[in-house]
């Protein structure tokens, strides 16, 4: 695939905490103000009554606007709660048990970290996408950030749609533009007064 000249779309990550009386209409805030190709439920909470109540909140909001949402990790609850699929964190490992139980038409994701390696196989498994990160200097893991050169050669030889995802700000963006297919953003929108305006300054950084 050669290197793509279609704008990156946007894949929005939720807080890893949220009040379910608040955030819906915030997120549908930002949705009706900006196109948003996915919505990630990323939730830190193992509590499985708040995520369930969260993931049908976060569903509702998305579907009104035909914008499919995912679950991080919960397979099952992507299942019962009528979600569009599963963003795995693993790498590879559970690609094929959530592409198995979902079926061929759910959403099965990839987070695979810096390794082309686990990429690759995460493809080869049935991944519907591949996110690398973070691709921004951030304080959380080991410092080791996925470089540009990853996205560029991803793009150019593999079909499997890439995520760049990670401490994004309007330069990082401006520079991955050319060698990604989706933006992940999270808290680099929902920290903001304004979320849906901060979204869009991210978004005019493509260019």
């Amino acid at each position: 695939m050669s290197e793509q000249t279609d704008r990156p779309q946007i894949y929005l990550a939720t807080p890893a905490a949220f009040d379910l009386d608040s955030f819906p209409d915030r997120l549908a805030a930002v949705l009706d103000a900006q196109d948003v190709a996915c919505v990630r439920i990323a939730l830190a909470s193992h509590d499985e009554d708040f995520l369930g109540r969260a993931a049908d909140a976060c569903r509702d909001v998305c579907h009104a606007r035909d914008v499919a949402v995912v679950i991080d990790t919960h397979i099952a609850l992507a299942e019962r709660h009528g979600l569009d699929g599963v963003h795995l964190l693993d790498g590879s490992r559970s690609v094929r048990k959530a592409r198995k139980a979902l079926g061929d038409d759910a959403v099965v994701g990839a987070f695979c970290g810096t390794s082309r390696h686990d990429g690759l196989t995460a493809g080869e498994a049935g991944a519907d996408y591949i996110a690398f990160g973070p691709v921004g200097g951030t304080a959380l893991g080991d410092g080791t950030v996925a470089e540009k050169d990853l996205f560029a050669w991803w793009s150019e030889m593999i079909e499997v749609p890439v995520v760049a995802q990670g401490a994004l700000d309007a330069g990082i963006i401006a520079d991955f533009a050319p060698v990604t297919d989706f933006f992940a953003l999270g808290e680099e929108i929902w920290s903001a007064d304004d979320p849906a305006g901060t979204l869009a300054t991210l978004i005019a950084a493509m260019g």
